[in-house]
């Protein structure tokens, strides 16, 4: 009987996952699916530029997994049973339960509101991709107008730095704010916080730092001082949420819900899950808990794919990093920030700015849609063609 993998998500971490594993698994002995709500694979990491009225590519998932003998099922995961080795599924024929004897998971996060009145009523996000292309169509009707609009930006994390200065170079007529709970650009070295405020002078993005909002109207934002900020659009980056499916299983979680896993990515109180990218809690190499970002999902994915592979062939597992070596930021199209840090986390004191930075990180991001497109490299079908041709008569081979 083949072995039942099934993978939950296909963003960044379960699209690679599963394309791995079908690349290095024989789909004699394993049978690979993936649950994913949506259709189409969403670049996370370009949803600021979608929101600024940017096109970007969604692929297909049908289109991504074809050849690849990965089962795509369109639904929403609203259970997990990690006893019974079953997961529910809500899809558009009623749904049902899939089950499965090694489970990945790579359902990620989701904006966080950390309780703020408002937010989930009047604040828009770019954390998903119907939510970005909300904000667009809001910053759209706000071009119209003569007098332009206020855009404001709460969250300082590379999220919002990018959000803000992405708005503020692609939407010239309006005013963009990035409100900082505290100083910007802390976790960056002193010359790259230098770099990131002359960015924003340039680009005329207005930075409020050491400002707490307490409440999010539909045409103003209130703060911890008493001070009132208007805006014709909030956009809230404040961070990132997990939800309660991890929880509500009876796996080990955190307190913010994230699965807790060993050093090869398996739940440590359920070895036949793993989980990967924002879902999953992990001390990296250097001891400390690796951060939700899209290089986390790719160290956190590979170490998964060597475990899985290596359990289900006996084969030695091999000892991938897990580390965090540093942030690459956008400044609009043609500006950007390249900050290393040393291993204990901490910003080196150099950094790369400018164009040569900008061109780095959208050659990453076009590295990681290309990855995702073509998930096993197109492998499958070329072993297929090899093996037949070393089964073929010798005068056939030659031919």
């Amino acid at each position: 009987m083949k072995h039942r993998i099934v993978v939950l998500g296909a963003g960044y971490a379960g699209a690679h996952v599963a394309g791995t594993l079908a690349r290095r698994l024989s789909p004699a002995d394993a049978e690979i699916t993936v649950v994913n709500a949506e259709p189409d694979f969403v670049q996370r990491l370009r949803l600021h530029q979608l929101a600024a009225g940017q096109e970007i590519d969604a692929p297909r998932l049908a289109d991504v997994f074809a050849g690849t003998a990965i089962r795509l099922r369109l639904g929403r995961v609203t259970a997990v049973d990690p006893e019974r080795r079953v997961v529910a599924v809500a899809d558009s024929d009623g749904g049902g339960e899939l089950a499965y004897d090694t489970l990945l998971y790579a359902l990620g996060s989701h904006g966080d509101d950390h309780g703020v009145p408002g937010v989930a009523e009047h604040a828009f996000d770019v954390a998903a991709r119907p939510s970005a292309l909300r904000l667009r169509d809001r910053l759209d009707d706000l071009g119209k107008g003569d007098e332009g609009g206020s855009v404001l930006v709460v969250g300082d994390g590379l999220t919002g730095i990018e959000t803000a200065t992405e708005i503020a170079e692609s939407r010239p007529g309006l005013s963009v704010t990035l409100v900082a709970r505290g100083e910007l650009g802390a976790p960056l070295s002193a010359v790259a916080r230098g770099h990131l405020r002359q960015a924003c002078d340039r680009l005329g993005v207005t930075v409020l730092e050491h400002t707490s909002v307490e409440a999010v109207e539909a045409t103003r934002v209130l703060c911890a001082d008493g001070t009132v900020l208007a805006a014709d659009a909030t956009v809230w980056t404040a961070g990132f949420a997990v939800g309660p499916l991890a929880a509500a299983a009876g796996l080990e979680v955190t307190e913010h819900g994230r699965i807790v896993v060993d050093g090869m990515m398996r739940s440590v109180s359920h070895p036949d899950v793993y989980a990967v990218g924002d879902s999953a809690y992990t001390t990296g190499d250097n001891g400390r808990p690796l951060p939700m970002s899209c290089a986390s999902a790719g160290y956190t994915g590979r170490r998964a794919v060597e475990s899985i592979v290596g359990h289900l062939t006996g084969r030695e597992i091999a000892n991938t990093k897990l580390e965090y070596v540093g942030n690459h930021i956008s400044l609009g199209r043609r500006d950007g920030i390249l900050q290393m840090v040393d291993g204990e986390g901490r910003a080196k004191p150099k950094y790369l700015g400018g164009r040569k930075a900008a061109r780095i990180k959208s050659g990453i991001v076009r590295m990681s849609l290309w990855a995702t497109s073509h998930p096993t490299f197109g492998l499958p079908k070329r072993k297929h063609r090899l093996t037949a041709t070393r089964n073929a008569p010798a005068e056939k081979a030659v031919a």
